[in-house]
């Protein structure tokens, strides 16, 4: 039986369920009192003793109603990096004289996107026996189980309050993820950009493609709600042609207004007009998506593009939408081209010396810009390839 302890080597490993991670508490069977999300929160919990509300007593944490019933209260837990736990702790933060006396965890491992239905009918673990727990207390449990989990089931006896829920251990990756060059061919920062949209009511579509995760809803691209038969779409030009390997389509903090489904589709502007409806070809076949959820797709068959189209349907909001893959050759040579081309005559002469060209091939270089052919490249940059 695993043993109440604290000051563990464990708190040293990363907490895999932050919402910073990409974590989210996908279920909870009661949060009468406050709400589930706030179980994964970064920080330690906050206090106000006048706040009160409709509901009651203001609390950052969650919190069921009393019990007048037999049974038990649980959340369900996405872990943002799936891995091994080395630890939990269930931190009771501000909960005096309604914290849960006992609590338990389990864990489950489960491929893709599984509804609150698939959770139920999955294959748990006990990581924390049936427990007790302290209110106002940091309460840490060691793990000694070396398998990957991707959720955890918090459940408290009977009811209560828990302020934050940390699941501390290692990240371990899925290979059949790992099929791209590392390079997101449509993120901003790599010289994606939006060039449709169908609608932007809310916030902009270039939202989907900027650095990092989104912090919160409106972070990410929110339409108009759909009262046809229609269904919005955000167009992307690719930093440069490549093959997408990987889609990621994220939906966190759309709760209750992610799409039902989306569609990936591709063109190459080099060979074909994007206005043909005929010249683009499938990504990713129309697929439900759940909401709070980062999804990745594998794409079965990469062919090269210079734009993605992401449709959702009908309508709905995205928080960041991804496409990991590697450039073809002729991608390569344009970002190369576009780069030389646009840096400030200093710059451009730095860079071409720091690449290991000679002074002969450098001053050639700096004169010939812009250079408008792939092949006229300077050599010191032709030689190189990221892909």
């Amino acid at each position: 039986m695993e043993q109440h302890v604290s000051g563990q080597e464990f708190l040293r490993y990363p907490d895999l369920a932050l919402r910073g991670h990409g974590g989210a508490v996908v279920h909870a069977n009661d949060e009468s009192f406050a709400e589930r999300e706030n179980l994964i929160k970064p920080g330690p919990a906050g206090f106000d003793p006048a706040a009160f509300g409709h509901k009651g007593k203001v609390y950052d944490g969650w919190e069921t109603r009393r019990r007048r019933t037999p049974g038990h209260d649980h959340a369900v837990v996405r872990l943002g990096v799936p891995g091994i736990v080395r630890g939990v702790v269930v931190d009771t933060a501000w909960f005096t004289g309604n914290f849960p006396p006992e609590v338990s965890v389990e864990a489950a491992g489960l491929d893709g996107h599984p509804a609150p239905a698939d959770l139920d009918a999955a294959e748990w673990t006990t990581l924390v026996p049936r427990s007790p727990v302290a209110g106002d207390t940091a309460n840490a449990f060691e793990v000694h189980d070396g398998h990957r989990y991707t959720h955890l089931r918090l459940t408290m006896y009977p009811d209560g309050g828990i302020a934050r829920f940390r699941v501390h251990g290692e990240a371990v990756a899925d290979p059949r993820l790992l099929v791209t060059g590392g390079l997101d061919l449509a993120a901003l920062e790599n010289g994606g950009r939006v060039v449709a949209c169908s609608n932007e009511f809310y916030s902009s579509p270039t939202n989907v493609i900027a650095p990092g995760l989104t912090r919160s809803m409106g972070e990410g691209w929110e339409n108009a709600r759909r009262r046809d038969d229609g269904n919005d779409h955000v167009e992307i030009a690719l930093a440069a042609a490549g093959e997408a390997r990987l889609l990621e389509v994220d939906t966190s903090y759309f709760l209750f207004n992610a799409p039902g489904a989306v569609r990936v589709s591709a063109c190459d502007t080099t060979a074909a007009d994007p206005a043909d409806p005929g010249s683009w070809f499938t990504l990713l076949d129309r697929t439900g998506v759940r909401p709070d959820t980062r999804h990745r797709f594998v794409v079965d068959r990469p062919r090269a593009a210079t734009r993605l189209r992401l449709d959702v349907y009908p309508d709905g909001g995205i928080a960041r939408f991804r496409a990991f893959g590697t450039l073809s050759a002729a991608g390569h040579a344009d970002l190369w081209l576009r780069w030389i081309n646009t840096l400030p005559d200093a710059q451009a002469h730095a860079a071409l010396t720091g690449l290991g060209a000679t002074a002969a091939e450098t001053a050639s270089g700096h004169a010939a810009r812009p250079v408008t052919a792939r092949g006229d490249l300077p050599a010191a940059l032709a030689a190189q390839d990221p892909r």
